[in-house]
């Protein structure tokens, strides 16, 4: 039975794949994709699963043991779209699923956690076997933007004093893998965080040590910061919800130190320095 992922094209599954090969024979994996142009690259088999027209889910799945749903990037139309997958599951006798929500789902004042929430209950309810993978925060989240913080010397956000517990891309991938292909994960759920916490002036001080440049962390009311976001460009539904997440991060929202990640990868994750490191690089 084969092992099939949806998303594959995207920043988290091209690493899951990527690990996947290394580990199961690339005859074995299957790659679900809305766009088959931009899965060429991918070296497995492709189909067409598109998340939002059902009749093409069953047949996408016929012949897969275990599938990785890599949640959705439509915020919104999430639910819907992984009730579709799910019921298709079902259908095609599938045997295990495994999800990716985010981290502390069932009590997460995260905007973000509402569908993974929806998701997980219709998980249960369908009676397939399932792993949930609550993933926390991506450490690229904030080392994406170190360019632009270069460019304008600080780092704007709503977090205070706020932790952070984030984890690389590649980091949440490899132990994706191997709960993919290891025994002994059905029935559970894993709160996955990075060993190593920081707020966001540590990092703004980590971002200034590599540098050499003085790059100062400017703590902003999330109305504040949710209008400097929209002044650089994003959408303004977009910038209110990421100054949000600052805010509920401000609360704990995105700290843990529970190291089930670092116990999946039998490794500490990668840290701040070396991720900064390599985004600068």
């Amino acid at each position: 039975m084969r092992i099939a992922l949806t998303g594959a094209t995207g920043q988290l599954g091209r690493l899951v794949l990527e690990q996947l090969k290394t580990r199961v024979p690339a005859t074995q994996i299957v790659a679900l994709v809305r766009n088959l142009a931009k899965a060429e690259d991918l070296g497995v088999e492709t189909r067409l699963a598109d998340y939002n027209q059902p009749e093409t889910l069953p047949g996408a799945l016929a012949g897969v043991g275990t599938l990785l749903l890599i949640s959705s990037s439509e915020v919104g139309q999430r639910t819907v779209q992984h009730r579709n997958v799910l019921e298709a599951a079902k259908q095609a006798g599938v045997q295990r699923v495994v999800y990716t929500s985010v981290l502390r789902a069932d009590t997460s004042p995260l905007s973000l956690a509402v569908e993974h929430r929806a998701t997980e209950a219709d998980l249960k309810a369908s009676e397939l076997p399932f792993t949930i993978l609550r993933n926390g925060w991506y450490t690229e989240n904030h080392t994406a933007a170190i360019l632009g913080t270069l460019a304008t010397g600080a780092i704007y956000g709503s977090a205070g004093e706020g932790r952070f517990s984030p984890a690389t891309r590649a980091d949440f991938a490899e132990a994706t893998a191997r709960v993919l292909t290891e025994e002994g994960h059905v029935g559970q759920t894993y709160e996955l965080a990075g060993d190593e916490s920081y707020t966001l002036a540590e990092l703004a001080a980590e971002i200034s040590r590599q540098t050499g440049k003085t790059i100062p962390y400017h703590d902003l009311p999330m109305a504040d910061y949710a209008a400097v976001l929209v002044k650089v460009g994003l959408p303004e539904g977009l910038a209110h919800a990421i100054a949000s997440w600052d805010a509920d991060a401000a609360a704990g929202a995105l700290f843990d130190d529970g190291h089930q990640l670092s116990h999946l990868l039998g490794r500490p994750t990668t840290s701040l320095a070396t991720a900064v490191g390599a985004a600068l690089n």
